[in-house]
């Protein structure tokens, strides 16, 4: 390992120190809040019984702890411990100060396993911090100590394993231990400020019942979400074969009807009208065609995944460059989905992003296919703004997929996209790059 690479490798554990001490400094402080709500939590519980008060007391605070507990989540995620949040969905049309909205407060599971954590998360956390915080300060002070004796001179104070600083010797002689010490707490702070969040795990993650109820609520939302796409799908194949191949159809019909009367009368004319009529067949096959690469592209049922996506980029008018790394193909209607998501970003990218060039990477590892389009454009994107981002979320949901996006403002974008999914057959063909 050169110079370069140790001192950037000793850099980020130096940033990962500090900020685990800071965050050990924080959960003192936060094991305050946790007492004061826990008291305020008691008081609101019994004051329920009261007509009105309680309907609105209970919940509000109620609300302040899970505020408290969502904030503790968070921290744990930094610690790199994922919480999910394990909480009922309110029911339809509660509102607060109603008995529905008290009712839903007190009886989620959650709710009792927030209050059970605030104590002892509180003493652990507590606890936790302080050894993350004093271990760096006691090897602070061994750096410190040197001016120190020089103003006070000997006494009965020392460091380490030297006491009663007499000699300039013995003072020197703290420098190295408290060099270590700082080093050695600042180690040690990330770890403990991990404990502390797999304890908060214990009480504030979902349970196994709570897992479950979340996940078949969001298997709920996520195949409604399916179902409308799927019906407004089958409207717009219905209106355009209606508006389009239809009418060409009609259109077609009634020209060869036409010429068919006048075959003996006017046989120039009747040929003429076959004419219009070839030609006419020919509009109507290609937008049934152009209807049906819509529903499913020929290129991908050939091709597979990877090749109708260089097939897609090099239709477009940006220099697109597409890495695929893919040793077989998965089902067919996973790839299906991965195809229209990226072709559905990399449309938004075409009409939003004033984008000079793009780039398309797919890859397949640990059970899932990730699919990560970028580009240089102007940045900004935001789902809430257009319907391009979230209906490629409702695609990936259908399947348990995720889209993750960075858009800052100033560029650039990159939208990750991910679908667990399996490969059907092994690679005949070696991954490739183009540009």
């Amino acid at each position: 390992m050169d110079v370069a690479a140790t001192g950037v490798w000793v850099g980020r554990l130096a940033r990962r120190g500090v900020s685990a001490v800071l965050a050990g400094l924080a959960s003192v402080g936060l094991a305050l809040t946790n007492l004061l709500l826990l008291v305020m939590a008691l008081v609101a519980l019994m004051l329920a019984p009261v007509p009105f008060l309680g309907l609105a007391l209970v919940p509000w605070a109620m609300a302040l702890v899970r505020m408290r507990t969502d904030l503790e989540r968070r921290r744990a995620c930094r610690a790199r411990v994922v919480v999910a949040r394990p909480y009922h969905p309110p029911p339809p049309g509660a509102v607060a100060g109603s008995w529905p909205y008290f009712r839903w407060t007190v009886t989620d599971p959650a709710t009792w396993r927030d209050l059970a954590w605030l104590v002892p998360g509180a003493i652990v956390g507590a606890g936790l911090g302080c050894v993350a915080v004093l271990i760096p300060l006691y090897g602070l002070a061994g750096l410190t100590l040197a001016p120190v004796w020089i103003w006070l001179g000997t006494g009965w104070y020392g460091y380490g394993a030297v006491w009663h600083l007499r000699a300039p010797a013995e003072v020197l002689m703290c420098l190295p231990q408290g060099a270590f010490v700082l080093v050695a707490g600042l180690g040690v702070a990330p770890w403990l400020r991990r404990v502390d969040a797999l304890f908060a795990r214990l009480f504030l993650a979902p349970t196994r019942a709570a897992e479950l109820r979340l996940r078949v609520a969001q298997l709920t939302v996520t195949r409604a979400d399916t179902v409308d796409a799927q019906a407004a799908e089958l409207r717009r194949i219905e209106r355009d074969l209606h508006d389009g191949v239809q009418a060409r159809l009609v259109s077609l019909s009634m020209i060869i009807g036409l010429a068919d009367t006048l075959l003996d009368r006017d046989p120039a004319q009747a040929h003429k009208l076959l004419a219009e009529a070839r030609e006419a067949s020919g509009t109507a096959l290609d937008e049934l065609r152009h209807l049906v690469r819509g529903i499913h592209p020929p290129v991908l049922a050939e091709r597979g995944l990877a090749g109708a996506i260089r097939a897609l980029a090099i239709s477009l008018p940006l220099p697109i460059a597409v890495v695929i790394d893919l040793p077989g193909r998965p089902d067919t209607p996973v790839e299906s989905a991965a195809y229209f998501a990226v072709a559905e970003a990399l449309t938004n990218m075409i009409r939003h992003s004033r984008a000079r060039s793009g780039s398309v990477s797919i890859q397949h590892a640990g059970g899932g296919l990730t699919m990560v389009v970028t580009d240089d454009g102007n940045g900004g994107a935001d789902p809430a703004c257009g319907t391009g981002l979230r209906g490629i979320e409702r695609r990936l949901a259908a399947f348990d997929g995720t889209i993750a996006l960075s858009s800052p403002s100033g560029g650039p974008t990159v939208i990750t996209m991910e679908l667990p999914c399996a490969l059907s057959s092994p690679r005949t063909m070696p991954s490739y790059g183009t540009g």
